[in-house]
């Protein structure tokens, strides 16, 4: 079996299904297939936004659900016309969704289950049109709901699977020669009650189904070719990457490219199903593949950057051999819930600076000035600073890992370009090089970078 998720971009409207209709025929012609589909796009916004409206007391909520209900009928129509259980089963989706929007609205709040049960009708909706779609061009296609086979636990917003039962369900449904089509995104509690696997979650709902069904492989349909070898929107000669290794997807992910989350890669690379990332707007081209082990003899995979950071720096000489120092400083940025992007220290212990959103600069600033303020007094340690509209930039490629002179030729191109480089970090796996500079430098730096180790590859 492979498993085939298409995303909200790839079910925009009826014309980007009726490509994706033709796409999983074409490939269930030769193989068996498994399908898992998103919320149209931009559906799961609308119903969070109805959700909110309908706790805050506005009746406003009813203009979403209405044009919700408008978008998919309007879709199964002129995908199946005159097909009049498919519109009775949209309607009736879309009118339990308005019944819990109004309770929302009665009780003036939306609990996370009931944000969950809310959310997940998107997927519902859009698996019922494209599983009826398919049957009318001639494929077993048979709906099935992802509560039936994905277990998780209770916490709403995020669950966490549980891999065992959710594996023996997904054996069990899943078997036989039809053409099953799942909503992605939602699964269940042991007692049914409905939950969410997060942002990405389709994609991660793919991931659990192929690893339970061992399936060959896993594409990930979307609106780019591929993975590209930096950010094409700034970097004009990116082009995109045949295949990559699993390590590395995560670390452009991680890095802010735009390729499947790393979180929901984890049940396929412990099965080492490969994973491909495809384009349904060009199905002809053949994307970019994820696997264990790649055949490309290039020792930097791609560029990736992450922007809006601050770089924060704690410095004093009486952090020098000064034991739980920098245990104080991350525990006291843990407790203000204030995520920690990169780190550097030098090795005098003079001076720790560590990357955080630019959001959260400030808040970071107070609660070091709290954790700190004896330090501080004493002198022991210097005032905090922040350094703001930052970019990390991270040269990514597991095949630098014992590779001389990577290194040298960043840096030596960083400058000759005249970028200055406010902070460096380098893990021991080598297979990333990170540094921050100025936000205004983004461009200029990512080409640069990018000319100095893919010049004449694109």
């Amino acid at each position: 079996m492979k498993i085939m998720k298409f995303g909200g971009s790839s079910l925009a409207d009826g014309g980007r299904i009726s490509t994706v209709l033709d796409i999983v025929t074409v490939n269930h012609r030769v193989e068996r297939v498994c399908v898992v589909c998103s919320a149209m796009g931009g559906v799961t916004d609308g119903l969070l936004d109805a959700a909110a409206q309908a706790a805050a007391g506005l009746e406003v909520f009813t203009d979403q659900a209405r044009a919700i209900r408008t978008r998919h009928l309007e879709v199964a129509a002129e995908l199946c016309p005159d097909d009049d259980e498919l519109a009775r089963c949209v309607g009736r989706l879309c009118d339990e969704l308005e019944e819990l929007l109004h309770g929302v609205l009665l009780v003036r709040e939306c609990t996370p289950r009931t944000m969950d049960l809310i959310a997940g009708y998107g997927e519902q909706l859009s698996t019922t049109i494209i599983a009826a779609a398919l049957r009318r061009s001639g494929l077993s296609a048979r709906y099935v709901d992802g509560r039936e086979i994905i277990r998780t636990d209770a916490a709403h917003g995020s669950a966490a699977v549980d891999f065992a039962s959710s594996y023996e369900l997904i054996r069990t449904h899943l078997d036989g020669d039809d053409l099953p089509v799942v909503t992605g995104f939602i699964a269940a509690t042991a007692a049914g009650v409905t939950t969410t696997l997060g942002r990405n979650g389709s994609d991660y709902t793919a991931s659990i189904i192929g690893a339970g069904a061992d399936a060959t492989a896993i594409e990930i349909w979307t609106d780019v070719d591929g993975v590209y070898s930096a950010d094409p929107r700034f970097v004009p000669r990116a082009f995109v990457l045949p295949e990559i290794s699993y390590q590395e997807a995560m670390e452009l992910s991680y890095f802010g490219a735009k390729v499947i989350h790393p979180y929901t890669m984890v049940p396929a690379v412990e099965r080492g199903i490969p994973l491909r990332i495809r384009n349904t707007l060009t199905p002809e081209l053949p994307g970019t593949l994820i696997a264990s082990h790649t055949s490309s003899r290039a020792f930097v995979t791609g560029i990736a950057s992450i922007e809006n950071v601050a770089l924060v720096n704690v410095e004093g000489g009486g952090m020098v051999g000064s034991t739980g120092m920098a245990g104080r400083i991350f525990s006291s940025l843990a407790a203000a819930r204030i995520n920690i992007v990169m780190i550097s220290q030098a090795s005098s212990e003079h001076s720790i600076c560590f990357v955080i959103p630019d959001r959260d600069a400030e808040r970071a600033i107070r609660a070091l000035e709290e954790e700190l303020a004896s330090e501080v007094h004493q002198k022991k340690v210097q005032q905090f600073t922040a350094e703001r509209d930052l970019e990390i930039v991270a040269v990514i490629g597991e095949k630098m890992r014992g590779k001389p002179g990577v290194s040298g030729r960043l840096f030596q191109t960083l400058g000759e370009n005249g970028i200055n480089v406010l902070a460096i970090a380098q893990g021991s796996s080598e297979m990333n090089i990170s540094f921050v500079v100025h936000r205004c430098d983004r461009e200029r730096t990512l080409n640069a970078v990018h000319d100095a180790f893919f010049g004449g590859m694109e």
